[in-house]
């Protein structure tokens, strides 16, 4: 989940009206907002001291994947509401000599899960169950996922990289008004020790106050000096497994010593002449970003403008038929098989199409899943970095929902995730953001759970372009979508396709959410008399932090989403 400082948006349209004032001929045109620019690197995340810590490690000579461990370990501290160490994520890494891995360090299923976990008697859904309090977390995979990293492609020691975030959660850092907003409004005050630590046991934090987060400091330090697989097998991991028993949660001691991350290979697609490399599952958001592209390559996407009803009409088309794929097939590969393959076919991004009528909405209730298989031969936060050689890393992780189940472990203060709503706890019922989830994605133990995050690289003329990604649950991979589409299609440098209206469709519910300002009243009344539904509650999508590479000039682009006014991108 993301929150939006409306002020930005007003700052920007202010400035491009002041711009058009002035009486300088050379200025009588606005101008679209600029990137930031960095000769050598770049770092984009959702939080300024993150993207500071990242920078540090590579000025002192740390590479990318280097950048990335110590801006996910930051965030951890300075974005609670995302960033952490008691969750789980994606990792896309490219090295500067081109190779590219794929690193899952999803949460898994504690092993006293089972299928009907969040069933009461009578076989309904127990409201809240998977999304508040120690039922609701997964074995979490952070740590874990990025020490891995770090050990097969960074260059620096695990030591080096934590320190910032050790320091940052000892010294601690100024509240901003976002964060003193978001946990006001969290769950935390239902669990004493996260309303101790996160709420000052009621004596709520105000805009620039410092917040000092001790217990989580000492976790830092025991990871500095005796190594990550401290948390799953250390004092760290017995703090964890005696909290969850005293409060009845599933997760043990066994659970967390037997997690491991896993190294798969990318999920590679072509759009335009561009090579797509992005996240396999469990995450879903590579194969229906893939998928949903392949459908788009037959129209002339710039002709239809930007923000034109035209478009919204053939991405909602596109969005609901990938989506009802994903509900369909998406699930941990350890689990199923999936026809990926076909899912991913130009062919049959071909034959759905064929199904799409550019003159109305086809309603949700008669777009089924395809039949991909013929065709053979799934609240967040997002970094991104890129170092002077060229190694690049695309991150997504998460807790869920902000503030993940609202948990923090006593004496470890680390927030734990909530990821187990992301399983399907009946078939048929939507999670808490409303996704419609199948078999293939019910609950076992030791299962990863499916997830939208789509971390991702575009590559052009073999060499890296874009760096993408961004929060928000089944939105990310919509985001994702418009971002590339903003720039491949229409143009845009890399601010601009971070900054433009975005809108999502995800099969069921039927209907296209939008958000704020971000359709005009005539567009929105076209998509209505092509038959479309749009949701009642416009919200702002996403947190894209994006870097692109000129194929000119190789200098770095940086862009941070101004819907999270914490974010920075900054590069030198």
């Amino acid at each position: 989940m993301t929150f939006m400082n409306r002020r930005v948006f007003c700052l920007l349209a202010f400035t491009a009206v002041a711009v058009t004032v002035l009486p300088e001929p050379v200025r009588s045109q606005a101008r679209a907002p600029e990137p930031v620019r960095g000769q050598k690197v770049m770092v984009a995340s959702a939080s300024e001291h993150a993207t500071r810590a990242g920078l540090a490690v590579l000025r002192k000579g740390g590479n990318a994947v280097d950048a990335a461990v110590a801006v996910g370990l930051a965030l951890a501290v300075t974005y609670p509401i995302a960033g952490n160490l008691g969750g789980g994520g994606f990792m896309v890494v490219r090295t500067a000599a081109g190779k590219t891995v794929a690193i899952d360090y999803r949460e898994t299923a504690p092993a006293k899960s089972r299928r009907d976990l969040y069933l009461d008697a009578s076989g309904q859904v127990i409201p809240n169950a998977s999304t508040t309090g120690y039922l609701a977390p997964g074995v979490p995979g952070t740590v874990a996922g990025l020490s891995l990293a770090l050990e097969r492609y960074g260059t620096l020691k695990w030591r080096d990289v934590v320190e910032p975030a050790r320091r940052l959660a000892a010294e601690g850092f100024p509240v901003s008004y976002t964060l003193a907003r978001t946990l006001r409004e969290s769950k935390l005050d239902r669990f004493p020790e996260s309303k101790r630590v996160f709420l000052r046991g009621g004596n709520l934090y105000r805009e620039g106050e410092t917040l000092r987060q001790p217990e989580l400091a000492e976790t830092l330090k025991r990871l500095e000096e005796r190594g990550p697989r401290e948390f799953y097998e250390g004092r760290t991991a017995e703090l964890i497994a005696a909290d969850m028993q005293a409060n009845r949660g599933l997760i043990t001691r066994e659970d967390l010593k037997a997690y491991r991350p896993v190294v798969r290979g990318p999920i590679r697609g072509s759009y335009r002449g561009c090579e797509i490399v992005t996240m396999p599952p469990p995450s879903s958001g590579g194969v229906a970003l893939i998928e949903m592209l392949n459908m788009l390559e037959g129209y002339d996407v710039g002709a239809l403008g930007h923000n034109s009803s035209r478009k919204y009409h053939l991405f909602t088309e596109v969005m609901r038929r990938a989506f009802a794929d994903r509900a369909e097939y998406m699930g941990d590969p350890g689990f199923v098989k999936m026809p990926i393959a076909g899912l991913t076919s130009k062919r049959y991004a071909a034959n759905l199409v064929k199904g799409i009528d550019l003159s109305k909405a086809t309603p949700s209730t008669q777009v089924k899943a395809g039949k991909p298989a013929p065709y053979e031969s799934p609240q967040t936060t997002h970094f991104s970095v890129v170092d002077a050689q060229g190694n690049a890393v695309s991150n997504t992780y998460t807790l869920n929902t902000a503030y993940g189940s609202g948990v923090t472990v006593r004496g470890v203060g680390v927030l734990l995730n909530n990821e187990m709503d992301d399983f399907t706890s009946k078939p048929g019922v939507p999670n808490a953001f409303g996704l419609i989830q199948g078999e293939a994605n019910a609950i076992a133990p030791g299962k990863r759970p499916l997830s939208s995050m789509t971390p991702s690289l575009v590559l052009k003329d073999g060499k890296l372009f874009l760096v993408v990604g961004s929060p928000g649950g089944p939105t990310i991979i919509n985001t994702v979508l418009q971002v590339i589409v903003n720039v491949v299609d229409h143009g845009m440098n890399v601010r601009q396709a971070v900054t433009e209206p975005r809108i999502h469709h995800q099969w069921l519910p039927d209907a296209i959410q939008t958000e704020p300002y971000g359709l005009s009243t005539d567009v929105a009344e076209a998509l209505r008399a092509k038959g479309h539904h749009l949701a009642d509650k416009p919200g702002y999508m996403g947190d894209a932090q994006v870097i692109m590479i000129d194929p000119k000039s190789g200098v770095r682009l940086g862009a941070s989403d101004p819907r999270s006014p914490d974010g920075l991108a900054a590069g030198f």
